[in-house]
């Protein structure tokens, strides 16, 4: 199995947003908003201390949600760094990053970093539309150059200290970037970071890493954020991978007043739908300020764990189906096992178009129970208690009156070998 299958294999992903932002409790993006200068920023900084952090106890969540990898933020948009950095003082008083790394390879899970291109706090980082100070830059020049430096020092960093590493997700480029509906008046990209060497470096250091799509260059996996694609992602009409970062309720990092959570079903949905259409989800949670994520965001995922625990084997490794779901159903698919997902109940039966001959066998996934079916005559009437046949080709799942007491009910479908056509 090579990097980019052991990737799709995992399909389902822990982001991690931490950093001294989540002292201010108010989203990762709170600089930015409040336009706050560095020293207005430092009391964030001087106050994170998460004296609680566990990250076996993170990992082990992760884990029980049915998550296979995680990535965590080394460096956000704020320049503040949770590792050792030799390259500047403005880091965490220890590493936050080495141990949640370890804590993943313990489990055999895949183990990512984030790292932003951008720098909110480095002094030679030109100020644009997005910086916190674009109202009223200080004066004096600022030189690309040397931040670039910077930049390409910290990654090598990173690529060298912790081992392999599975993924390295860049955040972002932004040249043309709309913002708020303007676009963003000295946006940055690939001849900023100088992107065609820095991934030469990282291909140098990890030849297997996956680096995402945001240098301005194409990447090994693309990279949708906050939608869900309506179908499989394509790049000049090709497939590629591609993982949709998703937050539970809008906000990246902790944000003490949004209490404007996903449900489980929602979630469990989106994750679905997301394999479905040959996708990976890589779902976000913002930890405090002391090191601990917040019980509504680990009450989530518990819930979406009881949900994988018994359905895990229509999404790890699965991926879309030539079949056509029927509405308001998704299919995956891994070999000869399909997977209907109904997101909503039919009353008595579902109608499955081009199955017929090709289905040996059905049962409910949650608990392994046989879900009968048959092929009626397309040229039946419906007449009293017989519905009328469906089109030729059609085989009928039929259903008990209740669903099964699950998030999302899923009927496991054994295929036969599809027969060849005659000649005439």
């Amino acid at each position: 199995m090579n990097n980019v299958e052991r990737f799709q294999e995992r399909r389902f992903g822990m982001f991690v947003h931490w950093g001294a932002y989540a002292v201010a409790a108010r989203n990762e993006w709170m600089r930015n908003r409040e336009k706050l200068t560095d020293a207005e920023y430092q009391r964030y900084v001087d106050h994170f201390d998460p004296d609680l952090y566990d990250p076996a106890a993170w990992v082990a969540l992760a884990a029980e949600a049915g998550m296979r990898y995680a990535v965590i933020t080394a460096k956000h948009h704020d320049g503040y760094c949770l590792w050792p950095s030799e390259l500047t003082d403005y880091r965490a008083s220890r590493d936050l990053i080495g141990p949640f790394l370890h804590a993943l390879r313990d489990r055999g899970m895949g183990a990512g970093l984030y790292y932003s291109l951008i720098d909110w706090h480095h002094p030679q980082f030109p100020i644009d539309g997005l910086h916190p100070l674009r109202d009223e830059p200080p004066p004096g020049s600022r030189d690309i150059a040397a931040y670039r430096s910077y930049l390409h020092a910290q990654v090598r960093d990173l690529l060298t200290r912790y081992g392999p590493i599975d993924q390295l997700f860049l955040d972002f480029s932004y040249v043309g970037h709309v913002h708020e509906g303007q676009v963003v008046w000295g946006g940055k990209g690939a001849a900023d970071w100088d992107s065609p060497a820095l991934l030469e470096t990282i291909r140098s250091l990890q030849p297997e890493l996956l680096v995402n799509d945001r240098m301005d260059l194409p990447g090994d996996f693309v990279t949708p954020e906050q939608y869900q694609p309506s179908a499989p992602m394509t790049v000049d009409g090709k497939p590629v991978p591609w993982e949709a970062c998703q937050t539970m309720n809008g906000s990246w990092g902790y944000d003490r007043e949004n209490r404007d959570f996903k449900s489980v079903g929602l979630l469990v949905r989106m994750l679905i739908d997301t394999v479905a259409k040959d996708g990976n989800l890589l779902l976000n949670v913002g930890p405090n300020a002391r090191g601990e994520i917040d019980p509504a965001s680990a009450d989530i995922l518990r819930g979406i764990g009881r949900w994988m625990r018994l359905h895990e084997r229509s999404i790890y490794g699965c991926g879309p189906s030539s079949f056509t779901a029927p509405p308001d159903c998704r299919f995956t698919q891994r070999g000869d096992r399909l997977y209907l997902h109904l997101f909503a109940w039919p009353f008595d039966a579902v109608h499955l178009p081009g199955l017929a001959g090709r289905l040996r066998y059905a049962q409910f996934l949650h608990d392994g129970s046989e879900v009968a079916h048959e092929i009626a005559d397309p040229d039946r009437p419906a007449y009293a208690t017989s519905s009328a046949g469906q089109e030729r080709g059609t085989v009928t799942l039929l259903l008990p009156t209740r669903p099964p007491e699950v998030e999302v009910p899923v009927i496991e479908i054994f295929l036969a070998p599809a027969q060849p056509s005659s000649a005439g």
